[in-house]
């Protein structure tokens, strides 16, 4: 028998059927000398600090740097924190039975560097020693199944990929559990939550959001003039200068208005080349869906994912916008399919001689770019049509001709002052026959030291303006490049390994921004919330929030990957990194205010307390002794805290409500152990009610 074990149950269901097994049993399907099996994503998962024997969140406990680390079964959240989720252990159990009933085991997860991880760590927590090999497929058409299939690697030939991943997700637990305890600590109250690549990302939101509110708008003017053409039209020419000083604008427009005539001084027509535009990768689409539609990059991402297993497009999650030759040879007969369609069967049969501008097998990563599968699409929602249609439309434009344009730059100078316009004329639409765009702005035909009739004078006044807020589509844009400004394809993917995040890990990273309550989504912007700033404000200047240090640490992943770089080389300096931060982390007392007070702790009887909001500490590093200001619907006062400490009792209060919604009076004092407890007024009758504990 060979079990094959993919990443999901719909997936298992698709190769299953190719390889005929069709026997359903409960965890498995089975058949023709085939056990198909599934992961439900990382079903194990590194171990958290307790099972190295550290107690969380204890200033004496870090940095937590595990010789060796551990894997365990993913657990569940509940309400009493995580515990052993039993469908997990369960499938867990089933995969160890097969795996060792097996001849060898076909690895058949994503093919990417996660989809590797689920099977490592899930073959390494088993102990498994059964050979695998590894299926390595674009797309999950049947033939696209059944050929690789039939071309099996061994799967150590993805054994760097594994190291890289296994990096990766170590030095995020690294980074993540020694950067969120060292914050929460330094912070006093709350938890924190900061990662490797989630604050670079939000230092980005944050500091594009402050420079975007401090910036000063400066007033400038700008003057135009009108020139009649022969079809009764005008055309205007702009100020060279923008002036700054009102008075010196005011000055200059009073020339203009007297001058008749403007005389073209230099004239430049330069036919402009546009190459087709690369094909998709996912960061690219998930940019151009926010921009133009509006959708998240994880909607675009769970969109591109279930087209890709509903096996009409190919691996969403790719990293390259290029296709190799043996794949280009393919695309006249995807065009082909296109033939029926009322939308893109016509533009598609336009397509003569193929441009090869996203041809390069030298820049085709793990997978190559997105591309249809030529299946038909069906029954597909309207978002998930819009996400199809945007591959088809990039796919035709990508291999259509380039377009050509003549470019004519016109400088003409009235009295003192020159003036300018821009007219483009399409020579060759080339691939922006697709969408239709850019129409022409036709210009007279002028000739150098031609004199212009000037008919009107106008000036304007403008303002300058700050960046925008990042968008979605922006930030994606930024985290390729580090928040780097580039504009030019080609420079973009040049140090696009230097890019923070992977295009399958960005959509995540965002979303936790947004779970974390760190940002919010106001319209189409990113808006950072309080909390967000308030954490921004003290790990700006930090190793945490630089965005080219872990731009570094991605390119040596990516080395890893290559087998360029060692291991035990990252490990070490992840290790340094996490050390220097945590310790940046823990010096820091910035995060919320707090009045230092000279009560002394009642319980150590050497630290002060600091009031820190709605909770009162202890300043000893060795104690700690929290008071919690919020009971039972009401907030202490500084003087009714300063009472209890002092005294080990506030005095008879009123204001509290109990759970039932009732009002009642009572004293808040210490216990034994120094919790705060309620004792209540006594009874007309005399006697004293029990006291309760809250």
């Amino acid at each position: 028998m060979k079990t094959i074990i993919a990443e999901k149950p719909s997936v298992a269901r698709e190769i299953a059927r190719i390889v005929g097994a069709s026997q359903r049993e409960e965890r498995y399907i089975t058949g023709n000398g085939y056990y198909v099996t599934w992961a439900f994503g990382h079903l194990v998962q590194l171990a958290m600090p307790e099972a190295y024997g550290f107690k969380g969140f204890q200033k004496e406990s870090l940095p937590i740097l595990p010789d060796v680390f551990q894997l365990t079964a993913r657990q569940a959240k509940g309400d009493k924190g995580y515990a052993a989720d039993p469908g997990v252990e369960a499938q867990i159990r089933c995969i160890r039975k097969l795996f060792a009933d097996s001849e060898y085991i076909i690895v058949a997860t994503d093919a990417g560097r996660e989809g590797e991880l689920i099977f490592r760590y899930l073959y390494n927590y088993i102990g498994c020693s059964t050979p695998f090999k590894r299926l390595w497929i674009s797309s999950l058409t049947d033939k696209a199944i059944r050929e690789g299939l039939r071309s099996l690697e061994d799967g150590s030939r993805y054994d760097n990929l594994y190291l890289a991943a296994k990096a990766r997700s170590e030095a995020d637990w690294l980074v993540g559990i020694n950067a969120t305890q060292a914050i929460t600590i330094a912070a006093g109250r709350g938890t924190y939550s900061l990662g490797r690549v989630q604050t670079p990302t939000l230092a980005m939101v944050c500091d594009r959001y402050w420079k975007n509110k401090h910036f000063t708008p400066e007033a400038f003017w700008q003057l135009h003039f009108a020139t009649g053409v022969n079809d009764g039209g005008t055309v205007k020419l702009s100020s060279v200068e923008k002036w700054k000083d009102k008075t010196e604008a005011d000055a200059a427009y009073e020339r203009l208005k007297v001058t008749k005539t403007a005389l073209v001084t230099k004239l430049e027509r330069k036919e402009k080349t546009e190459e087709p535009p690369l094909l998709y990768d996912l960061t690219a689409l998930q940019k151009e869906a926010n921009a133009k539609h509006g959708f998240t990059a994880d909607q675009t991402l769970q969109i591109a994912q279930k087209l890709y297993e509903s096996k009409i497009i190919t691996y969403p999650r790719t990293g390259s916008r290029y296709i190799p030759e043996d794949v280009f040879a393919e695309i006249p007969s995807l065009l082909l399919t296109l033939q029926g369609s009322e939308k893109w069967g016509t533009k598609a049969m336009m397509l003569s001689a193929l441009s090869r501008h996203s041809v390069d097998d030298s820049k085709v990563t793990d997978h190559h770019a997105l591309l249809i599968t030529g299946e038909k699409p069906a029954l597909l929602s309207k978002d998930e049509m819009t996400v199809y249609d945007m591959i088809v439309g990039r796919m035709i434009e990508a291999f259509a001709d380039k377009c050509v344009k003549e470019v004519t730059s016109v400088t003409a100078t009235a009295g003192d002052m020159d003036f300018s316009v821009r007219g483009s004329v399409m020579k060759q639409k080339g691939w922006r026959f697709v969408y239709g765009d850019d129409a022409d702005t036709v210009l007279p035909d002028w000739k150098e030291g031609e004199s212009l009739k000037i008919s009107g004078a106008s000036i304007t006044e403008g303002k300058t303006k700050p960046q925008p807020l990042h968008t979605e589509a922006t930030l994606l844009a930024a985290m390729e490049t580090c928040g780097k400004e580039i504009e030019d394809e080609t420079l973009r993917q040049a140090i696009k390994d230097c890019g923070i995040g992977t295009p399958a890990t960005r959509a995540s990273i965002i979303e936790t921004l947004f779970a974390r309550g760190y940002v919010e989504r106001v319209k189409k912007s990113l808006v950072p919330t309080e909390k967000g700033l308030a954490l921004y404000s003290v790990v700006k200047d930090m190793s945490i929030a630089d965005v080219t240090m872990t731009g570094e640490w991605e390119k040596s992943l990516a080395q890893i990957e290559h087998g360029e770089m060692a291991v035990d080389e990252f490990n070490h300096g992840i290790e340094q990194y996490t050390v220097r931060i945590t310790s940046e982390l823990l010096s820091s007392d910035k995060l919320f205010a707090h009045k230092p007070s000279d009560c002394l702790c009642p319980k150590c009887g050497t630290g002060h307390m600091q009031f820190l909001g709605k909770v009162v500490r202890c300043d000893n590093p060795d104690c700690g002794l929290p008071l919690f200001r919020q009971k039972a619907g009401r907030l202490l006062t500084d003087a009714e805290v300063t009472k209890l400490i002092q005294t080990g009792a506030t005095g008879v209060l009123r204001g509290f409500k109990s759970k039932q919604g009732k009002n009642f009076d009572a004293n808040v004092v210490f216990d034994g152990d120094f919790n705060t407890v309620f004792v209540f007024p006594e009874a007309k009758n005399g006697s004293k009610r029990p006291k309760s504990r809250k």
